[in-house]
């Protein structure tokens, strides 16, 4: 079984304090894009039409998701 840098005695599962410290300052990072799209990619973009089975099933992963219970749970 391997050991977390820089915490001795856990578990290779558990993470590491540097890797929680990391991971809430990219939370705060602003995200943005690299730039803004070409008259050309917008253009695009309008003439996309949604598939209706698709636009359906991912409302109701998002009804399920919003409905977990336990594990996998978000808070």
């Amino acid at each position: 079984m391997s050991h977390v840098e820089g915490r001795e005695g856990d578990a290779g599962d558990q993470v590491a304090d540097v890797t929680r410290a990391e991971e809430a300052e990219e939370a705060g990072a602003a995200h943005e894009a690299d730039r803004a799209p070409t008259a050309e990619e917008e253009a695009t973009a309008e003439q996309n039409t949604l598939d209706p089975d698709v636009s359906a099933h991912e409302r109701e992963m998002g009804r399920l998701g919003a409905e977990v219970k336990g594990e996998g749970q978000i808070d």
